[in-house]
């Protein structure tokens, strides 16, 4: 007894037109320009969105004060493939003898892809500047080599976005995962790659 079977024709063009539906709707992920170059972008707004959730938060800072951190601003830096994050602060501490200091956490991050959880994080912290007014000098300048601890409490590994399953299994069945991750002035970028050129 034989089993009937599409004819070979008929198989190929199914097999096109199942290639055709992947490669179309991978097409319309977020900022898909075409299925050729497969990417996916995350607007400026959501990022700022994400990060909000975080703060306000408290960290304490040099042994004997406490700093509250306020939800960062962005700015985005595509020339050098950056973030720029400054966030507003006020210093507490029972040496302040009720003044309340206020001041900015200035610093630059990359972003990374994780493929344990498909997250978005920011990386590479770089500070620029943390400056507290009203502090007594000796605890300023005391105050001023928390920087970089304090950015990495702060904002180090933060999730800025999660892909969702149904992105990825687009993504899946061309046999592409998530790549490079470019900053443009609009969002974030993050093209597609084959699994081998993307690890």
């Amino acid at each position: 007894m034989t089993i009937p079977t599409q004819p070979p024709r008929r198989a190929a063009l199914a097999w096109a037109a199942t290639t055709a539906a992947a490669l179309a709707a991978l097409a319309v992920l977020p900022g898909c320009a075409s299925a050729a170059t497969p990417r996916y972008t995350i607007g400026a707004r959501e990022l700022q969105q994400a990060l909000a959730t975080r703060f306000p938060r408290r960290y304490p800072l040099a042994g004997v004060l406490e700093v509250e951190l306020q939800a960062p601003a962005l700015k985005l830096l595509p020339e050098r493939n950056l973030i720029n994050a400054v966030l507003d602060l006020q210093a507490i501490g029972l040496l302040l003898q009720g003044r309340q200091p206020s001041g900015v956490l200035d610093l630059d991050f990359g972003l990374r892809y994780e493929p344990s959880d498909h997250t978005i994080r920011a990386d590479r912290l770089q500070v620029n500047a943390l400056r507290v007014q009203g502090l007594p000098p000796a605890l300023a300048q005391n105050v001023a080599r928390y920087g970089v601890p304090l950015a990495q409490q702060a904002l180090q590994d933060a999730v800025l976005h999660q892909l969702r399953p149904k992105d990825l299994a687009l993504a899946g069945t061309l046999g592409v995962q998530p790549g490079a991750i470019r900053i443009t002035p609009a969002g974030i970028v993050v093209d597609f790659a084959n699994r081998s050129a993307a690890r």
